[in-house]
């Protein structure tokens, strides 16, 4: 097949699994896997290592590199200072004995070399955050573990990464020097070179951007033109250096607040998405069937080993002491599924390690591929019926999420959180948000759309979004965005403008409208004018409510329990007894006509 058509069928496959994962809720890692495996070692209808020849590796080798760069831009070391104390501990304690006992699985398990089992376990210490995302809101587990759980996926990326590079480097570095010494010396140089350019490229950029040296539609391009020079210069300098330059590199980077982070962060979203997808799908093609042949007994042996000995003793050594509940413990033993990062990392050093002489390494990437489909199959259908078991679902009452920060946003969370329902504003804006901050309201400075903000905010506490800016377009995107996760009957945004002409947003796009319609605007006006949110109780009778207050606008229904339910334009909600009613309109602590009414308007007067 040409080269040419071939990385569209490999683009097709990869970017068309990860669509239809999106659309099905499924994870993308299992789509990719099959579409690679179906295309290349069971139909033949792609052969990349003979289309690409020579080229195979350093393909493989970029993709990694930009990889392991955007590993290292995520690892935020303040927030690692500030996570919780069980986090801090999976990595600083879990991650090298998880590397040991991997290494020891391994080697005992598959049957591989030491050097090989040595990679192999640095490796395996990741677990992959784009799968652990969709299943912690598939499981909506209770908020300590399941922070846990990110946050250990979170930081976990770029640590495992970074094992696996030194753990090579030595290998690399002894198998190229004739006594221990040298081998030493080699390593040393090795580390020193890797992270010399790693600062000084990191540092040359971040200065660069803060001084407005490169323009803002430059800044992605020379990006990531940095990062392949980064990684060429030193490979080219010191061989096998390229990869631990780029990974401290974006360390750097990520920790020197630039303020154009925004688009470094845009950069590592879409070029990681493209390259992830393409490389799994070639990777997953190019298994040799011979190799996969020789997956016996052991394969499953090292399976076994990794999922029911290894993590769960690296977790209850890691967390021995941190007052968790032993079932807390156990859920995070037991959902470690691995990600597209150990097999892209795995395929990659499987080739190189075998050109040292240690041909067993061929089995990493075959290995790698088992692990993952074992372990993403395994917590995809386990880890809900196991949080039931365990009581570990979340009973609390779902929050709302407020994406937009206004007068008539902020005045609306604390009417909810006054209701005892949990209340976050996200914006972009940070001086938007001063009013939140002032109110004591839960807030998120970011774009409510980034991976960063799914990173950060645990979106299994939140069971309804409203779209709440002056901007229509956006707030249709951000629920159309967010349709499939919270539901299409739990997404609302305030009243769309009308486009004139058939130009307005499509109805099949965005989300219900909240409170028959009405427009931000209209909104903001009549909160600024002095009306309120207002909570009422014991309402007995409907209609006769209703009459007495024909300029409210009825927001939503407070079920018992704290549940919450919006109503939409033309209903007449049923009201059952504990229910109260949340209103827009003249600001009212008590029911007219009461002696406490009376009592308060004498003050007013």
């Amino acid at each position: 097949m040409d080269p040419i058509v071939l990385f569209a069928v490999i683009g097709a496959l990869g970017i068309g699994a990860q669509w239809i994962a999106w659309r099905t809720q499924t994870p993308a890692i299992v789509l990719m896997l099959a579409a690679g495996l179906i295309a290349g070692p069971v139909t033949g209808l792609i052969d990349p290592e003979a289309a690409f020849g020579d080229l195979m590796r350093p393909i493989v080798a970029v993709a990694v590199a930009v990889m392991l760069f955007e590993g290292g831009l995520s690892l935020n070391l303040a927030e690692l200072r500030e996570t919780r104390l069980g986090v801090r501990r999976l990595v600083f304690i879990g991650a090298p004995l998880g590397w040991l006992l991997s290494a020891l699985a391994i080697h005992y398990g598959a049957g591989l070399s030491w050097q090989s089992a040595a990679v192999f376990g640095g490796i395996l210490v990741v677990t992959g955050p784009t799968v652990i995302m969709p299943l912690l809101r598939q499981a909506r587990l209770k908020s300590r573990p399941a922070s846990i759980l990110r946050w250990e996926a979170i930081v976990n990326d770029p640590v495992g990464a970074l094992l696996a590079v030194l753990s090579f480097e030595v290998i690399a570095a002894m198998s190229g020097a004739g006594t221990l010494l040298e081998a030493a010396e080699h390593f040393a140089l090795g580390l020193v070179v890797a992270g010399i350019a790693g600062v000084a490229a990191g540092k040359l950029i971040a200065w660069a951007f803060r001084r407005g040296e490169v323009p803002e539609y430059m800044k992605v391009p020379v990006l990531f033109g940095s990062v392949l020079a980064v990684y060429a210069s030193t490979d080219s300098i010191l061989h096998e250096s390229g990869l631990l330059a780029v990974t401290v590199m974006g360390v750097v980077l990520g920790n020197a607040h630039l303020p154009s982070l925004d688009e470094l962060r845009r950069f590592k979203e879409h070029v990681t998405v493209i390259l992830v997808s393409g490389v799994f799908v070639l990777l997953a093609a190019s298994l040799d069937t011979e190799l996969l042949s020789q997956l016996d007994w052991r394969a499953v042996l090292f399976v076994v080993l990794i999922v029911c000995v290894v993590r769960p003793l690296t977790v209850m050594v890691a967390l021995a002491g941190v007052g968790m509940p032993w079932q807390e413990k156990a859920i995070v033993a037991l959902i470690a599924p691995r990600g597209i990062v150990a097999v892209a990392v795995a395929g990659l050093f499987g080739v190189r390690l075998a050109e040292f002489g240690f041909e067993d390494a061929r089995m990493l990437a075959p290995l790698a591929f088992v692990l993952v489909a074992a372990t993403v199959v395994l917590a995809g259908f386990t880890i809900k019926p196991l949080a039931r078991r365990l009581d570990l679902v979340s009973t609390e009452a779902p929050g709302v999420l407020l994406v937009g920060a206004s007068d008539w946003s902020v005045a609306l969370g604390k009417a909810l959180r006054e209701a005892g329902i949990d209340v976050l504003i996200a914006d972009r804006n940070w001086f938007r948000l001063g009013k939140a901050r002032e109110g004591e309201l839960e807030y998120f400075h970011g774009e409510i759309l980034s991976e960063a903000a799914e990173h950060h905010l645990d979106m299994n506490a939140f069971g309804t979004l409203i779209a709440a800016t002056d901007n229509d377009a956006y707030n249709t995107l951000v629920c159309t965005d967010f349709g499939p996760e919270f539901g299409r009957n739990h997404v609302y945004q305030v009243g769309r403008g009308e486009g004139g002409n058939g130009r307005g947003l499509p109805v099949t796009l965005g989300g219900r409208p909240l409170a028959g319609g009405i427009r931000h605007a209209e909104l903001e006006r009549r909160v600024r004018n002095g009306e309120g949110f207002n909570i009422w109780t014991e309402i007995a009778d409907w209609e006769d409510w209703r009459a007495r207050h024909p300029a409210d606008a009825v927001i939503a229904i407070l079920h018992k329990g704290s549940a919450l339910s919006f109503v939409e334009k033309g209903t007449s909600p049923t009201l059952k007894d504990g229910d109260s009613v949340l209103s827009l309109g003249p600001k009212e602590a008590v029911e007219p006509g009461s002696a406490d009414a009376e009592d308060a308007q004498d003050d007013a007067d």
